[in-house]
């Protein structure tokens, strides 16, 4: 099972490679957004462990609570407790749409913070690449 995992996983991240080099290299930072996508997509993947039928079904709902998510602190900015509130609400209702496809409150759990997680782990990879560039200066 978990070398099941592994080649899926592996498979794709090296089909979100191909797909992100076939892109056209002249639109501005098309290919920059879309490598920190395939990223995101390789880091969700392996963190909650998806198969390929459940990446299927996760990934059409997870895309529509980010995109709800990020729609509601555009349009709360000037009332933090509201937007909190709202936010809350919003991880309720795609609680029960993520343990369809999930099953497990532990990966139900890790699918509504992996946001987080993964901006941790961005910036934990700028910091030392920073640190690095400035070790060598």
């Amino acid at each position: 099972m978990m070398m099941k995992q592994i080649f899926n996983s592996l498979l794709l991240i090296c089909c979100l490679v191909f797909t992100t080099q076939a892109q056209p290299t002249d639109a501005p930072s098309a290919p920059a957004s879309q490598n920190i996508i395939g990223l995101k997509m390789a880091f969700v993947t392996k963190q909650l462990a998806l198969t390929n039928e459940e990446a299927q079904k996760f990934w059409p709902v997870y895309y529509g609570y980010t995109a709800e998510l990020r729609k509601l602190r555009q349009n709360k900015k000037e009332d933090v407790l509201a937007m909190e509130e709202d936010m809350l609400n919003l991880r309720k209702k795609y609680r029960s749409e993520f343990k369809k496809i999930l099953n497990t409150d532990d990966r139900v759990n890790k699918a509504l913070t992996v946001d987080r997680d993964f901006m941790i782990a961005v910036r934990k990879e700028l910091q030392q690449r920073k640190s690095k560039g400035l070790r060598k200066q």
